[in-house]
């Protein structure tokens, strides 16, 4: 008697565990879809958890607090749409530099989750300072330190004397980005918006190397 064949064929047994990083991924996508249908008042900790597909047990395994999972939403959208120097790039004179540094990927401009964030954020200021302060801190702060050390490398260089190279990062940054409340109160299509910014951050440039920049101790 021939022995019994075993049967190759697997069940289908219990799916993968995913590992943090996947769950964060899955998490921070599910809390984004909700932030901009919703704002940030519908994305409570039960709605992201559901979501994700997750419990909510699951969802404070990972994030600890909503504020927590705030903040990582805002590192994210940073690192979208910012562009760090390259190593090949921090020898172009000043101007290039700035120039790169302070273009945004294109994804600012035809991404929706920018706009939703700090529509949501002004909405929930005065009940939610916790999220406030994440999102200066993950944004806007984050990105006035990129610029300040691009200066503070040129101070060093003796390219430029600025004695106040935070204050002169925040006012570089101002300039080139434009006043908050037309971006949220003005319609454009992505390529108008695109153009306009090139616009200006080409003037901005301009205006901050010819006054506080090149050679005025300020």
């Amino acid at each position: 008697m021939l022995p019994k064949c075993r049967n190759s064929r697997r069940g289908p047994g219990r799916p993968r565990q995913l590992d943090t990083a996947e769950r964060e991924t899955i998490i921070i996508d599910a809390a984004q879809r909700i932030i901009v249908a919703e704002g940030l008042a519908g994305a409570s900790m039960a709605a992201i958890a559901h979501e994700a597909s997750m419990s909510k047990r699951t969802l404070y395994d990972v994030f600890e607090s909503r504020t927590a999972l705030f903040a990582s939403i805002i590192r994210r959208l940073h690192k979208t749409v910012t562009r760090p120097l390259q190593e090949t790039e921090l020898d172009l004179p000043l101007c290039e530099r700035l120039r790169l540094l302070l273009t945004p990927t294109d994804e600012k401009f035809s991404d929706p989750l920018p706009l939703s964030i700090l529509r949501a954020v002004i909405a929930e200021a005065e009940r939610q300072p916790d999220l406030v302060r994440e999102f200066l801190q993950e944004g806007p702060y984050a990105f006035f330190g990129m610029v300040r050390l691009e200066l503070d490398r040129s101070v060093a260089r003796g390219e430029i004397r600025i004695s106040d190279t935070e204050a002169a990062a925040r006012l570089m940054t101002d300039m080139a980005h434009g006043s908050v409340l037309e971006h949220l109160l003005v319609s454009q299509s992505t390529g108008g918006r695109q153009e306009a910014y090139e616009r200006r951050l080409k003037l901005a440039i301009r205006v901050f190397l010819s006054g506080i920049g090149e050679g005025n101790d300020a």
